[in-house]
């Protein structure tokens, strides 16, 4: 009977351990603003650790925001991506790291062709220890930048994020053709290049 005890014991330990709720408890969550989510959300889609990217809403007041409404300006919010990862396997400075390669920091409301508030460059960060490792990020940033030009990105507690319409996820998957040709017609590749060299984009 004992022994019965014991392997149904071992046993309900492995399903725990196993069981999705166990596995999301260990999840974190990043939020970056880095104008347009289509190209925000790629380079972070690729990442080992990472779980899943999703284009979204953030920064502003109004609630259910509609990309419409969002794009045209006026509603306090910046277009963002949601990052769910692994701590375990991916460490947010990582992220911070990967998110300054794929952003212009040293222009206010606007990135590439993209002008307007709702296309700031902005760190949204979720508890003390996301703000801390944001500010050394900049400040390490602003004393060892490969350009001229302060950093002028944003570094803000994170609200609401409101998901962005069905179409606009995974939008570098579903239309690479588009995608490809908006990145170019923006500028971004190159205005990337220019800051970063060899480290745009990763």
């Amino acid at each position: 009977m004992r022994t019965s005890l014991f392997i149904i014991a071992g046993l309900s330990a492995v399903l725990l351990a196993g069981s999705p709720d166990m596995a999301a408890a260990e999840l974190r969550k990043a939020i970056f603003a880095g104008g347009c989510f289509w190209c925000m959300e790629q380079p972070f889609d690729q990442l080992p650790g990472v779980v899943s990217v999703r284009p979204g809403y953030t920064g502003g007041q109004k609630k259910n925001p509609t990309y419409k409404e969002v794009s045209a300006g006026g509603t306090g919010h910046a277009e963002a991506v949601e990052i769910v990862y692994d701590p375990a396997k991916i460490a947010y400075e990582k992220l911070l790291e990967v998110f300054w390669h794929n952003i212009d920091p040293t222009v206010r409301d606007r990135q590439f062709c993209d002008v307007g508030n709702q296309y700031r460059s902005e760190i949204f960060y979720q508890g003390e220890d996301q703000r801390v490792s944001a500010l050394r990020s900049k400040a390490a940033l602003e004393k060892n930048r490969p350009f001229k030009d302060p950093v002028v990105t944003g570094i803000t507690q994170a609200g609401v994020f409101y998901p962005a319409e069905e179409y606009h996820q995974q939008y570098y998957k579903k239309n690479p053709i588009r995608y490809k040709y908006y990145r170019t017609s923006c500028g971004r590749d190159r205005r990337l290049k220019e800051l970063w060299g060899s480290l745009a984009g990763h």
